[in-house]
C-alpha cells in the first residue's frame, strides 16, 4: 500500500507540474511551436504587396525551421486574407487572435487594417511587431505591444516633398489622395513639409478606396495649374492617376510615398510612369543590379516560389529575420513582455538588402526614422537621393 500511495502521489505531482508549467506558457507558445499570425492583402487591391509580404516570410520561417527552429520549438505562420478591407481585417484578426491562439502579430499589411485589428490584439496581449504599414499609430504613443521598424509615410513626404518642390522649382504645389488614414497621413506630411518652406498646397484632392476612374481629379489638379503633386496612392491608383495625367497632356512632377515603391508600377504603368518619383528604403532587388552578397537569397527565393522577389518580399523576409532574432534573445520562457524587453534593447545593423538600421529603446518604438529617394528611369527605379541626404533639415 506505501509503494502504491507513493506512486500515486508521484504521478499526481508529475501532472500537475505539468499543468502548471503549460498554464505558465502564453497563448501561441507550446513546447513543439510558436504560432505568427499575420494580415495580408491576398485578394484586393494590394495582393501584389501582400502575396510577396506572405512568401517573404514564409522563406525566413522555413530557414528557422530547418535549422532546428527556436529554441526547439517550430515556427509556423498563419495568414488570413483581408482584401485590404478593415472590415474582414477584424474578423481575420479575431480568427487568428481568439480561435488560433497566435503568440504575435507580424508584418500585417495596410493602415487601415491595422488600425481595425489592433484592439483585438492588444485586449488578448498579442504584439503588433513591425507592420507594412507606415503610419504613426504604428509606433505611437508607446505600447508595449507596438513596434514599428520603417518610418512614417509622415515623416519621409514632409522633408522630401519640401526638397523637391524647391530643385524642381515649382510654384504650385497639389496633392490627390486616397481619403482615408493612408491617404491623410501623406496630406498631413506633405502640408507639413510644404509650411517650412513658406509654402502651402493649393489643390487637394481626393478619392474613395477602391476608385478606378481619376479623371476628374487630374481635370481639377490641371486646372489649377499644378506642377508639383504629390500622390497618396498605391498602385493601381497611382497608374491610373499618372496614366490619364499624360493622357491630357498634364505633365507636372510626382511625388509618391512609399506605398508607390514597387516594380508594379513601371510594370504596369510604362511609359505613362517614367519620372514617377517615390520615398522608399530597399531598392527593388534587380537581379543585373543586386549586390553579390544578395544574389544567393535572390535565386533561393526563385527557386522556392518560381518568381522573381519584390521590394515586399525582402521586407517579409526581413520582418520574420528580425523576429527571430528577438524570439532567441528572449530564450526558452519567452511571453510578450519579455519579447518587448528584448526589442527595445534591439540594434541591427543597416544591412545588403538596403535596410537601415535599426535601433529602439524603451521610449522609441520606432527602429528607423530614414528614407530615400528614387525615381523611374527607363522603366526601372533608380535611387535619387541616399539616406543622409534625404533626412536633412527634417521639419
Amino acid at each position: 500500500m506505501t509503494i502504491m500511495r507513493t506512486l500515486c502521489h508521484l504521478a499526481v505531482v508529475s501532472v500537475l507540474a505539468g499543468a502548471g508549467s503549460a498554464m505558465a506558457q502564453p497563448q501561441g507558445v507550446t513546447d513543439q511551436e510558436i504560432l505568427i499570425g499575420t494580415l495580408q492583402d491576398l485578394s484586393g487591391p494590394l495582393a501584389g504587396y501582400g502575396k510577396d509580404l506572405r512568401n517573404g516570410m514564409l522563406m525566413r520561417v522555413a530557414e528557422a525551421n530547418e535549422a532546428g527552429g527556436v529554441h526547439g520549438r517550430q515556427l509556423k505562420l498563419l495568414v488570413e486574407d483581408t482584401g485590404y478591407d478593415p472590415r474582414r481585417a477584424v474578423l481575420g484578426a479575431q480568427k487568428l487572435v481568439n480561435q488560433d491562439k497566435i503568440f504575435v502579430m507580424a508584418g500585417s499589411l495596410g493602415t487601415a487594417v491595422n488600425n481595425a485589428a489592433m484592439p483585438v490584439m492588444m485586449s488578448k496581449n498579442v504584439m503588433s511587431f513591425f507592420p507594412a504599414a507606415l503610419s504613426r499609430d504604428m509606433y505611437e504613443p508607446v505600447h508595449k505591444l507596438k513596434f514599428s521598424f520603417l518610418s512614417s509615410y509622415y515623416d519621409q513626404i514632409a522633408p522630401t516633398a519640401a526638397r523637391l518642390y524647391q530643385e524642381k522649382n515649382a510654384t504650385t504645389p497639389c496633392i490627390i489622395y486616397q481619403d482615408d488614414e493612408y491617404g491623410l497621413e501623406i496630406l498631413r506630411g506633405t502640408e507639413a513639409g510644404l509650411k517650412s518652406i513658406g509654402e502651402e498646397l493649393r489643390e487637394k484632392t481626393s478619392f474613395k478606396r477602391g476608385a478606378t476612374d481619376f479623371s476628374s481629379q487630374v481635370a481639377r489638379m490641371k486646372a489649377a495649374g499644378c506642377d508639383f503633386v504629390v500622390t497618396g496612392t498605391l498602385i493601381r491608383e497611382t497608374v491610373g492617376t499618372l496614366n490619364e495625367a499624360r493622357r491630357v497632356d498634364f505633365n507636372p512632377t510626382f511625388l509618391g510615398a512609399f506605398g508607390t515603391y514597387t516594380d508594379l508600377i513601371h510594370k504596369l504603368g510604362g511609359e505613362g510612369v517614367e519620372g514617377f518619383y517615390s520615398t522608399m528604403t530597399v531598392q527593388h532587388p534587380y537581379p543585373d543590379t543586386a549586390p553579390d552578397s544578395v544574389k544567393p537569397w535572390l535565386e533561393g527565393y526563385n527557386s522556392r516560389f518560381n518568381e522573381a522577389p519584390s521590394t515586399y518580399s525582402v521586407f517579409g523576409y526581413v520582418i520574420l529575420d528580425r523576429l527571430v532574432r528577438a524570439l532567441e534573445q528572449a530564450g526558452r520562457d519567452v511571453d510578450a513582455d519579455k519579447l518587448g524587453s528584448v526589442i527595445e534593447a534591439m540594434h541591427t545593423p543597416a544591412d545588403a538588402f538596403g535596410m537601415p538600421a535599426l535601433a529602439f529603446s524603451a521610449d522609441n518604438h520606432l527602429g528607423s526614422n530614414a528614407a530615400r529617394l528614387s525615381q523611374i528611369r527607363d522603366g526601372r527605379w533608380e535611387v535619387v537621393l541616399d539616406y543622409d541626404e534625404t533626412s536633412r533639415d527634417r521639419p
